[in-house]
């Protein structure tokens, strides 16, 4: 069956009372996992509460103790991969097995721009993301002491004690659709690869297209899981689903691979998205934070219960 995670945006007014409330609620209602962004702001428009990522990830591993967590993704243009497998590392080790660490090139220029941080042109940034993903999967997935020399980061000897190893495999999450630079890096190093806003029709191209890139590197393809991030949008009844769908058209936005409806219509869409070869999906919800009614039943809905 497929899994069903719940996605919020932590940039969009997220506060510790909001993260703690939208956490124990899906735990409460269902849900797979509990997920989340990794942005300071959005590319535009006023600056809204923000939750640092990693705090608000160390809470839920030790208050919660169900649900799968992380990022979608973190970006290694502002996230150093060293001292982001450390936190990792870290958080693994409280809550062994639950945590799927998402990485990501980054592409937010606005947030870059701000916070000074170099976004890198595109060639570059996709260098710097290879390394990054080489640099975090020898640290969280070698016994013994990893040393590195590249254009971005160097390790000499550098090793994590307690090994992370020693508690089960920490996943690497590798996000993204683009076909030349991103699916032949999680063809390389992911344990998982979560695609963003695709259709079914999109989805099944680019899983028939990691599959030959995961031969090609001497890979089963049943090694990786495939999942997807997508809107959700929700309503307790048809008129509710109405005000938030605020004039667009719910038939339209489902053929774009999002998921609209009541309780009633979303598992037909799930089930869809799960002969389409999604393994997961993580419903980005953005529509009322404090609805935390809506979130527990979109829960209940979503996993039949």
């Amino acid at each position: 069956m497929i899994d069903v995670n719940l996605m919020i945006e932590g940039q969009m007014g997220v506060t510790w009372p909001r993260w703690q409330r939208i956490a124990r609620a899906a735990e409460a209602a269902g849900f797979d996992g509990l997920y989340r962004s990794d942005h300071f702001t959005d590319p535009e428009g006023p600056h809204l509460e923000a939750l640092e990522l990693w705090t608000s990830l160390t809470w839920v591993a030790a208050q919660t103790s169900r649900i799968a967590f992380g990022p979608v993704v973190a970006p290694v243009s502002y996230r150093d991969p060293r001292i982001m497998a450390w936190q990792a590392a870290a958080i693994h080790a409280l809550a062994p097995g639950r945590l799927r660490l998402g990485l990501g090139a980054g592409w937010n220029e606005r947030e870059h721009e701000e916070f000074g941080f170099d976004l890198l042109g595109i060639d570059a940034r996709f260098r710097r993301f290879t390394e990054a993903l080489e640099v975090v999967t020898r640290l969280v997935r070698e016994e013994g002491p990893v040393s590195f020399s590249g254009e971005f980061y160097e390790l000499d000897g550098a090793e994590f004690v307690p090994n992370p190893v020693s508690f089960g495999t920490l996943p690497i999450v590798i996000g993204g659709n683009g076909p030349k630079r991103t699916l032949p890096l999680a063809a390389r190093f992911a344990d998982e690869w979560n695609g963003v806003y695709l259709n079914a029709d999109g989805f099944r191209e680019r899983i028939a297209l990691l599959d030959d890139l995961l031969r090609d590197e001497g890979r089963n393809p049943a090694e990786v899981k495939r999942t997807l991030m997508t809107r959700v949008i929700f309503g307790k009844d048809e008129e509710q689903l109405a005000e938030r769908l605020d004039g667009e058209s719910a038939d339209e936005l489902r053929a774009a691979g999002r998921i609209v409806g009541t309780a009633a219509e979303i598992p037909e869409q799930l089930r869809a998205l799960e002969a389409a070869g999604v393994q997961g999906v993580m419903l980005q919800w953005v529509d009322d934070l404090d609805d935390i009614e809506g979130i527990e039943a979109l829960g209940r809905a979503a996993k039949g219960h």
